[in-house]
């Protein structure tokens, strides 16, 4: 070890060690030195830190770093310390930070959502997969609020503004997620949208069947070839169920004698028990006697062990036939809209499996299948006499021994 003032001149002249390494500490600032090697001369701070020497590298004199350049550097590294921070404990902390990338921390989130449902799953990872392809491997600190909106009014373009809100809303949990997961991730620049007011207004759908619009809709149905896909419209119209509920209704589930079925697993993980209409119960009956080898009340055509996975193509029938525009949740709405001035609110919400909201005196109001029964039927009936106006006709489901066709 050795005490010299480093300059330039003074670092050019020293020699290189051989296997040994030189410390060399300056003169006139304490703390700052210079460690030569067998090959590189290193600027260096040291300092104790809590206690502890700290010994903080700056850079070689090899790759252009003057004496002057790095006593200046140290001076500013050195202050720190005296403040009590560790500069190798800070490098090591931005260096673990770089390491947790976006896609890292979007499977650690989707790892720890158990809660998630498998339609949820699929639509946050494939919500990923479009818009935020080109940023996974993009550290979590890395993203800024200017990428944000480049990127928020880039999906809005690309792909509309609702698919853009959504695709933030997503981006906004991971990076929540990330805060609590991970240390000294900063504030969440999705947040910039809400203080600015960047967030695309989107007009909440209201699309939805109009009564002068059933008779072609029944008139579209009677004409399917697709039995299943036909009945599965039925159940949707006549029941206000969410498309994934329909689908996923299990035999195992439906109680012919009581005439009611349960949706064990729902939006709200309320398990949902609906009483049959009887137009819905001769739908549930035939169907039961012309059942096929599967738990599902609608399985998917070459794997009966699955349930029906997209209904899409169902309804692009009914759109050809019919000329009519919709999506499945449009019979929800329509289920709705009709049962609204047959029903009293309170019976509509618990048909519709819709919690209370705050409602402290609702929440010691229980209605089972039996106390909804008579409201099912008359919406049911009123949804039948809609369909018979203008010319239309209901579907016979009385005539049971049909066999349902792919």
């Amino acid at each position: 070890m050795a005490v010299k003032q480093l300059t330039k001149s003074m670092v050019e002249a020293t020699p290189y060690a051989g296997e040994s390494v030189a410390i060399i500490y300056d003169t006139k600032l304490k703390g700052f030195g210079l460690r030569v090697s067998k090959s590189t001369r290193t600027y260096f701070a040291e300092a104790k830190v809590n206690g502890k020497t700290r010994r903080v590298k700056i850079g070689t004199h090899e790759n252009g770093l003057s004496a002057e350049e790095a006593r200046k550097k140290a001076q500013a590294l050195l202050t720190e310390m005296q403040e009590g921070i560790d500069p190798n404990a800070r490098k090591r902390s931005a260096r673990q930070k770089e390491a947790v990338t976006l896609e890292m921390v979007f499977q650690n989130y989707i790892e720890a959502r158990k809660d998630l449902k498998p339609k949820s799953l699929y639509d946050y990872r494939l919500v990923f997969k479009n818009c935020f392809k080109d940023w996974k491997d993009k550290a979590i600190t890395g993203i800024d609020k200017d990428m944000v909106h480049r990127k928020h009014l880039a999906l809005g373009e690309k792909r509309g503004e609702a698919y853009a809100n959504l695709a933030m809303r997503l981006l906004r949990a991971v990076i929540n997620f990330a805060k609590e997961r991970y240390a000294g991730i900063g504030d969440n620049p999705v947040a910039a949208l809400s203080r600015t007011r960047a967030w695309y207004r989107v007009e909440r759908r209201r699309t939805l069947i109009k009564p002068h619009e059933l008779p072609a809709f029944f008139k579209a149905l009677n004409a399917m070839e697709d039995k299943d896909g036909r009945d599965y419209l039925l159940l949707l119209l006549f029941t206000g169920l969410r498309r994934e509920e329909a689908a996923r209704l299990r035999w195992e589930t439906v109680d012919l004698k009581a005439r009611t079925f349960t949706i064990p697993d729902t939006k709200n993980r309320n398990p949902h028990t609906l009483p049959m209409s009887d137009y819905l119960f001769e739908l549930f009956k035939r169907r039961n006697e012309n059942r096929q080898n599967s738990p599902y009340l609608f399985p998917q055509a070459n794997d009966p062990e699955k349930p029906l996975a997209d209904p899409r193509h169902i309804i692009g029938q009914v759109k050809e036939l019919s000329g009519l525009t919709f999506m499945a949740h449009d019979l929800r709405r329509t289920f709705a809209s009709i049962a609204a001035g047959e029903v009293s609110a309170y019976d509509l919400k618990k048909l519709l499996n819709h919690k209370d909201g705050g409602d402290v005196t609702a929440g010691y109001i229980v209605k089972g299948p039996e106390e909804l029964r008579s409201a099912m039927e008359r919406i049911a009936g009123r949804i039948l006499a809609l369909s018979e106006e203008s010319g239309g006709k209901v579907i016979p489901l009385q005539k049971s021994g049909e066999r349902g066709k792919k």
